[in-house]
C-alpha cells in the first residue's frame, strides 16, 4: 500500500465522488465534519471502493449504551465494511483521548488502511499533531475541581490557571477549563507546558488524506431534525428508558445530545414533543460549534461539499 497521500487542492471544495477517487492508494484517510453532515456515508463509500477499516473518532460513539442516539453504524453498515472503536466502552468507564489514540495506534500497527471518521476535533488533533504526555489526574483532584466549579463557577477555575494555558484553551468551555485546572493542581505544571512537550504525531497531516466535510446550516439543520426523528422511530426512547434506573447526569456517556431531554420526558418533566425540540436545538448549536472549530483548526484539510449525505 502506498504511503504517499493523494494530491489534492485544498483551496477548492471537491464533491464526495472526487473525494472517493482521491482516496485511492492513500495509506490512511481522515473524514471530519459536523454532526449529521454525512461523514459515515462518505467513509463507508471509501471503504467499499478501496477497502479499509472505518475507525470511530467520536467521543460519544465509543460508549455502549446509546447506539441509536449517538448514530453508531447499524448492522448493514457493519456488514459492508470493518468498523472499530464503536460502542466498546462501558457507559460508566473512564475514557480519554490518550486511550483512543493508543487503540488507533494498535489498529495502524496491523497494516490495515484506516478510515478515521468522526466529529471530535480533539481526537483528530491528537492523531495529526501529537498528544501531550499528561499523567492521569487522581480522583480526589477531580472531586476537588468539581467542588470548586460548583462553588465559584468557571471563573474560579480560570483565576487559578497559569497565563500560558489560559491563553491557549477555550475559556468558555467548562470541561476544558476544568481539565486544565486539574492538570495544574495534580502535576504542578500548566497544561500548556505539557503540550509543549508533545511527542511526534501518529499520523502527520502530510502522510494522510484529510477530508473536512462542510454543509451550510440551511441544509444541515433540516437533516438534524430528520435524523433525530429517525432516532426516535428506531428506539432512542427505549435506550433512555433502559438507562433511567442508573442515570447519572455527569457520566461521560450521559453527555449524548438528547439523553438528558429524553430522561426528563420519562420522568414526567416535559412532553416528548418538547424533549424532541430541545434536543434538535442542542444538536444544531453543537453542529455550529463544530463547524466553527473545524474551519479554524482544519484550514489545511481538503474541503468536501457532501452530495451523498444520508
Amino acid at each position: 500500500m502506498s504511503q504517499k497521500p493523494a494530491q489534492h487542492n485544498k483551496r477548492d471544495a471537491m464533491d464526495s465522488h472526487a473525494a472517493i477517487a482521491a482516496a485511492r492508494g492513500t495509506a490512511h484517510i481522515l473524514v471530519a465534519g459536523p454532526t449529521a453532515s454525512g461523514k459515515s456515508a462518505l467513509a463507508l463509500a471509501i471503504a467499499r471502493a478501496h477497502g479499509g477499516t472505518i475507525v470511530n473518532a467520536d467521543a460519544l460513539q465509543v460508549y455502549r449504551g446509546w447506539p441509536i442516539l449517538t448514530a453508531q453504524p447499524n448492522a448493514a453498515d457493519r456488514a459492508a465494511a470493518p468498523h472499530a472503536l464503536y460502542g466498546h466502552v462501558p457507559d460508566d468507564a473512564p475514557y480519554s483521548v490518550g486511550l483512543w489514540l493508543a487503540e488507533v495506534a494498535a489498529l495502524a500497527a496491523t497494516g490495515a488502511r484506516l478510515i478515521v471518521t468522526g466529529g471530535t476535533g480533539l481526537y483528530f488533533r491528537a492523531l495529526t499533531e501529537g498528544l501531550a504526555p499528561v499523567p492521569p489526574v487522581p480522583p480526589q483532584t477531580r472531586a476537588e475541581a468539581d467542588a470548586h466549579l460548583a462553588d465559584g463557577g468557571i471563573g474560579a477555575l480560570l483565576a487559578d490557571l497559569d497565563p500560558a494555558t489560559a491563553a491557549r484553551i477555550d475559556t468558555r468551555n467548562p470541561a476544558r477549563v476544568q481539565r486544565a485546572w486539574e492538570v495544574l493542581r495534580a502535576t504542578g505544571r500548566g497544561l500548556a507546558d505539557w503540550q509543549d512537550a508533545t511527542p511526534p504525531p501518529l499520523m502527520p497531516l502530510d502522510t494522510v488524506l484529510p477530508l473536512r466535510l462542510d454543509m451550510a446550516p440551511d441544509r444541515l439543520n433540516p437533516r438534524i431534525a430528520r435524523r433525530f426523528d429517525a432516532m426516535l422511530a428506531q428506539g432512542a426512547l427505549d435506550e433512555a428508558r433502559a438507562r433511567l434506573p442508573r442515570w447519572t447526569p455527569r457520566a461521560p456517556s450521559s453527555q449524548a445530545i438528547g439523553a438528558a431531554q429524553l430522561v426528563a420526558h420519562l420522568r414526567g418533566e416535559m412532553s416528548l414533543g418538547d424533549a424532541r425540540d430541545l434536543s434538535i436545538v442542542a444538536t444544531r448549536q453543537f453542529a455550529k460549534r463544530q463547524r466553527t472549530w473545524f474551519r479554524a483548526r482544519m484550514r489545511n484539510w481538503q474541503a468536501v461539499a457532501p452530495d451523498m449525505a444520508r
